[in-house]
């Protein structure tokens, strides 16, 4: 059933731009969403919603929206499930796409950037091959912790927008069953992955890709398509995909599935399923249980990274030469060195200074985590603002390294004088335990709001 559009509160800050559409249908399937027993508001991103238009929904239109998915005004009439394909773990799969979500709707912020609104657990699709298109509440809970957090951290990545409890038991092998069903809203830069210009290269559609790197230009880029463009592109998601690399080794977070379907050309990151944050600076370190070799492993993310933009090059290579693409892809490294660095400086709280110097400081860093064992997030916290306290064994290199340099900000915001802010699985796991056994959600907002208080002290 299409449920025609609902009108909106006023707001000259809604801009609608269903761009998606002048790809034509062969890059997307037209869907409905599931029809759910019932639409509880669990999680609203009001501060997000204020910023594209749609902070003065109520909980009921919202609920209509994001969990009934009515088509908000002037937007795409039906939802789209995009066409993809993509490596996982280094095997390619041509039977994959938007199998449990869908691009509902996409508008302007007030920069001018084009942003998606897109769904995880909205029903099947012609995609979803075995799976019933479903997501349950604790991937959902565990998806608005890691957003909320690596927002915080300094990473560009995808906003949790809207969690909406739906009231269905799953069956799932990995986790106690039945447990319980919910359906998610993210605020993406795009849903273009790297696995749409794959699967355009697995049929040699050269019109489409030539298509497909034009829209991405234009719409995500802010670029003029020329003689250059696809190998214009592959530089600008390298440079991208190189400085999320780095914020992921800042922000001791582990991604956990770095597949090729995963990877936005924006170098936003999105689609946290077994995420977790390092305790410790452990290169080895995994996240899914089912990495068995350690390919997206705490210290290889760089390097799967890169791959991943390797298999764009090989889809675009079907439109001009190599040598280009691979001169574009060899500056990965370039743009991840500085990029690391400014990242550890930010979480430091220090100025930036010359890049032989912050190298050299970065490195003795890594060295002393390595060798203290100390908590990253300990570590960060204690240290903000250029000073490593003496108590921390290990890191004599690293506090010469840092005493040139000045405090980019003070300690005077009251997150300093807490507790440090982690998202271990512990903390995940009690979190979703107070939800799980008395419906407490409770322990959830607390998160949120030490969350946002880090994010407002680092900023």
């Amino acid at each position: 059933m299409v449920i025609p559009p609902q009108a909106l509160p006023s707001s000259a800050s809604y801009r609608p731009d269903p761009a998606i559409l002048t790809l034509g249908d062969g890059f997307f399937d037209a869907v409905e969403a599931a029809d759910f027993p019932q639409t509880v508001l669990r999680y609203r991103n009001q501060r997000w919603a204020e910023g594209v238009g749609l902070g003065a929904l109520t909980d009921a239109d919202w609920l209509t929206h994001f969990g009934r998915f009515a088509p908000l005004p002037d937007n795409l009439p039906q939802p789209l499930a995009l066409r993809y394909h993509g490596h996982q773990f280094r095997t390619y799969n041509p039977d994959i796409g938007d199998g449990r979500g869908f691009l509902f709707a996409q508008m302007r912020d007030d920069g001018g950037r084009l942003l998606d609104l897109g769904t995880k657990g909205s029903g099947q699709t012609p995609y979803s091959r075995f799976g019933d298109g479903r997501l349950t509440l604790k991937g959902g809970v565990r998806e608005v912790l890691a957003t909320e957090m690596l927002e915080a951290l300094g990473v560009n990545t995808s906003k949790s927008f809207s969690l909406i409890e739906t009231g269905e038991a799953l069956e799932r092998n990995d986790e106690p069953s039945p447990t319980r069903s919910a359906v998610l809203v993210r605020l993406s830069h795009s849903h273009i992955r790297i696995g749409m210009y794959q699967r355009l290269a697995y049929f040699r559609d050269e019109d489409g890709l030539r298509k497909l790197v034009d829209y991405t230009l234009t719409q995500l880029f802010d670029e003029t398509p020329g003689d250059d463009a696809p190998v214009r592109l592959l530089s600008l998601v390298v440079e991208r995909t190189a400085r999320l690399a780095a914020s992921y080794m800042a922000a001791g977070f582990v991604h956990g599935v770095l597949n090729s379907d995963n990877i936005n050309v924006t170098g936003e990151s999105f689609d946290y399923g077994p995420w977790r944050f390092a305790k410790a600076w452990d290169p080895a370190f995994t996240a899914a249980y089912f990495d068995h070799a350690g390919l997206y492993a705490f210290g290889r993310q760089p390097e799967a990274i890169h791959w991943d933009t390797m298999q764009l090059a090989v889809s675009l290579r079907q439109l001009v030469e190599a040598e280009p693409l691979i001169a574009a892809l060899d500056t990965f490294g370039d743009h991840y060195q500085p990029a690391i660095g400014d990242a550890l400086l930010w979480r430091l709280g220090v100025k930036p200074r010359e890049v032989e110097e912050n190298r050299a400081l970065v490195q003795s860093v890594e060295r002393g985590l390595r060798i203290s064992g100390v908590t990253l997030d300990r570590f960060f916290h204690e240290s903000f603002g250029g000073q490593i306290p003496d108590d921390m064994p290990g890191f004599d290199e690293a506090r010469a390294a840092l005493a040139p340099y000045a405090p980019r900000k003070g300690r005077g915001h009251p997150h300093w004088s807490d507790t440090p802010c982690d998202l271990h699985i512990e903390t995940v796991e009690g979190i979703w335990s107070a939800i799980d056994t008395r419906d407490d959600w409770t322990p959830l907002h607390a998160k949120i709001a030490q969350i946002r208080a880090l994010g407002e002290a680092l900023a």
